[in-house]
């Protein structure tokens, strides 16, 4: 057993006498990031927040593993993931079926000498397929991440409506969820969704002490399907971790067509009372314009926020620019196959 995994095991322990005994740590106490989120400690510090109830914090802003697999020279993905983390940014991004796995391999290498230095967190993608499965997802991710344990571990694509139903059925991901926490190969858990609030709302009746929640939140949100209005109160109450992503709407549209700048984008999702901001990077430029964001970051006013969204609001109310929400064209080949539908590109909408 190497000293990364003693050390993890050891602290698993100190968790556990310290809920024996009744007591929690400082961050355990607090009800979340603020309400506006919260500022840095200097001009160059990226803002640290508590991840839920756990007594961890990560980074603000985080690396989405996606688009660190988009760059045809594997070199770029490895340099943005080493200099986000010379920078302060320890929240790393992935899932089993990102590019077949090349997502998770480039990490791999960008982490393997700096491993302590990052919150490590993949997605299981089973899509109603069993325990057995996600185990050995979980085997393939940590081969190629090249670690014996992950931070935070995660149900990815939470979007057909019989998701729920299916990943607590017998045998189903949420029990392998509960084995990787217990064979100390996880620390924390949770799930992920685009698509609709409902679904996310299904899945928290469950009861399930999940450590985390993902869920899109921009500045367009608000006036269509809401994930600000109607789940992230929902994960805070429960003092679980909120994760924001699709800050810029998953394809920079509005951006694009002039309707809100990067700054804009970014800023109002970071001044959200979430754990951690995760936004694509996929070159080293979109590392450094998000790190200038970051970096001394300074939330926006309720009143900046309200302004911004009633300025967006006649062109968020339809969907245009969250189309993750009310077409297929976001989902993954992975689950579409799982539940009957054709590759990306073979059925649009």
């Amino acid at each position: 057993m190497d000293s990364s995994r003693r050390k993890f095991l050891h602290l698993a322990g100190m968790a556990a006498v310290t809920a024996s005994l009744g007591t929690r740590p400082e961050a355990e106490a607090a009800e979340g990031p603020s309400a506006q989120g919260s500022a840095a400690t200097s001009p160059e510090a990226i803002p640290m927040r508590p991840f839920g109830k756990t007594g961890v914090k990560v980074s603000a802003i985080g690396v989405g593993g996606f688009h660190i697999g988009k760059p045809e020279d594997e070199k770029v993905g490895i340099r943005i993931i080493q200099e986000a983390l010379d920078a302060g940014i320890n929240f790393m991004d992935n899932a089993w079926d990102y590019h077949k796995g090349r997502s998770e391999e480039i990490m791999g290498k960008a982490l393997e000498d700096r491993r302590d230095k990052a919150f490590l967190m993949t997605k299981v993608c089973t899509h109603g397929r069993g325990k057995d499965v996600a185990m050995k997802q979980l085997e393939d991710s940590l081969r190629r991440l090249r670690t014996d344990h992950l931070d935070l571990w995660q149900i990815h694509e939470v979007v057909y409506p019989n998701d729920p139903e299916l990943h607590f059925k017998k045998d189903g991901v949420v029990e392998a969820l509960t084995l990787a926490k217990k064979q100390g190969k996880v620390r924390f858990v949770g799930f992920t969704g685009h698509k609709h609030p409902d679904l996310h709302l299904e899945m928290l009746k469950h009861g399930y002490p999940f450590d985390a929640v993902q869920m899109p939140l921009n500045v367009f949100d608000g006036s269509f399907r809401s994930f600000e209005q109607r789940v992230l109160p929902e994960v805070l109450r429960r003092k679980m971790a909120p994760l924001g992503m699709k800050s810029l709407s998953g394809n920079a549209e509005p951006v694009k067509k002039g309707v809100v700048t990067v700054q804009e984008a970014l800023r109002y999702a970071m001044s959200l009372p979430v754990a951690v901001t995760i936004s694509g990077m996929d070159s080293l430029e979109v590392l450094q314009q998000n790190l200038a964001i970051a970096r001394g970051f300074k939330p926006m006013t309720k009143q900046e926020m309200a302004a911004l969204r009633e300025r967006v609001a006649p062109l968020a109310a339809d969907g245009r620019y969250e189309l993750f929400k009310s077409t297929m064209v976001y989902e993954g080949n992975e689950g579409r196959e799982q539940h009957g539908f054709p590759p990306q590109g073979q059925m649009q909408g």
